[in-house]
């Protein structure tokens, strides 16, 4: 983050006042709840969360310093499960956000790509794709698996943001093509089994102050070989860019 883009002293500070603020209200609506669903309680339980969560953020962001608390996060949100009890199939949903961190880097990874020999048109691209971004994405994603783009993200000037993974059950596969035009149109909460989500924002402690450097990086635009891949692979889920890792199950 930019030293511009940072907050300032006196805004940590002001989040530290409204967390000591929410504390007050907290302790203030628990001494005269009136039962266990009390929602003053509920309200003041919210407001207590919120102002951490932003004391949190604004002190990472200007002093590279976290605190112990711990937001309830997304992984308690899914509903009861409601799905087959023992199911025959399932389906993989996945989602991963990346940032076009250096577009010149990833244009001349596409210019490679499309100069190769044994490179084959790809439809609903033009021939001189390589020379936009969106055309340069369609042929890394089009020549690349999505697994191999993400191990090697940095190689085509991206930066990982948030993922997501989602595993849902059903009784039967879907017939080949049903979905397709839709794909994520059908998708039932209760059905989900297991889920896992890498961020930023659960970056442990020991994370950020391991002594390593996650933006180092060697500016070779050179292709990994297969073999190097190899090596890699298996480092990609929970240890890029120092992002952290959740999972829910049932």
């Amino acid at each position: 983050m930019s030293d511009a883009a940072q907050p300032t002293a006196a805004e940590v500070r002001a989040a530290a006042e409204a967390i000591k603020t929410a504390l007050d209200r907290h302790l203030a609506a628990v001494e005269r709840r009136s039962g266990d669903d009390d929602p003053a309680v509920f309200e003041a339980f919210n407001q207590l969360a919120a102002a951490a969560e932003v004391y949190d953020e604004l002190l990472y962001d200007r002093y590279d310093e976290v605190t112990p608390f711990e937001i309830p996060g997304a992984d308690e949100t899914l509903p009861p499960y409601a799905g087959p009890e023992e199911p025959h199939a399932i389906s993989v949903l996945i989602r991963r956000d990346y940032t076009v961190a250096e577009p010149q880097r990833l244009l001349a990874q596409a210019e490679r790509v499309e100069a190769a020999e044994d490179f084959e048109d790809l439809a609903g691209l033009d021939e001189d794709a390589a020379g936009t971004v969106p055309g340069a994405l369609g042929l890394l994603f089009g020549e690349f698996e999505p697994d191999e783009i993400a191990s090697r993200h940095k190689e085509f000037g991206l930066e990982e943001g948030d993922s997501t993974l989602w595993v849902t059950a059903a009784d039967e596969a879907p017939e080949a093509g049903e979905w397709l035009e839709a794909p994520f149109e059908h998708f039932d909460p209760q059905a989900v089994v297991c889920r896992f989500d890498v961020s930023a924002v659960f970056d442990d402690e020991d994370d950020d102050h391991d002594g390593t450097d996650p933006d180092a990086e060697d500016d070779d635009l050179e292709f990994v070989d297969d073999e190097d891949l190899d090596e890699t692979d298996d480092e990609h889920h929970g240890e890029a860019d120092g992002a952290g890792v959740r999972g829910a199950g049932r």
